[in-house]
């Protein structure tokens, strides 16, 4: 069971949405990455990345799912927070957080 943050009552995990207050359950941004048109045999595939911001650590996660034209999901992965970060990281090197963005241009 799962207790809603907005109304503090019980409910399945399985709501997205509370069935008593109506308020999101699993509150996540997604987006979409089309495989590079240069690899023929991954056409009509591509990268789906959900991030998920949860109240506990274990709702906090970022999943990777490959899916392919039938809209079904062939392979999927979560990472903890600290894992998508060290993959940020490894994908963009030397990227600075928004905070040390900030930080730098305070110190001008």
């Amino acid at each position: 069971m799962r207790v809603c943050s907005q109304c503090g009552r019980e409910h399945e995990r399985r709501f997205r949405y509370c069935p008593w207050c109506a308020a999101p359950q699993r509150r996540k941004i997604v987006e979409f990455f089309r495989a590079h048109p240069a690899f023929d045999d991954e056409a009509g595939t591509a990268l789906r990345v959900s991030h998920y911001f949860g109240d506990t650590p274990a709702e906090r996660h970022v999943r990777f799912s490959v899916w392919d034209e039938t809209g079904e999901a062939k392979a999927a992965v979560s990472l903890d927070e600290e894992s998508a970060a060290r993959l940020a990281d490894f994908l963009q090197p030397g990227r600075r957080t928004l905070i040390e963005q900030i930080r730098q241009l305070a110190q001008r």
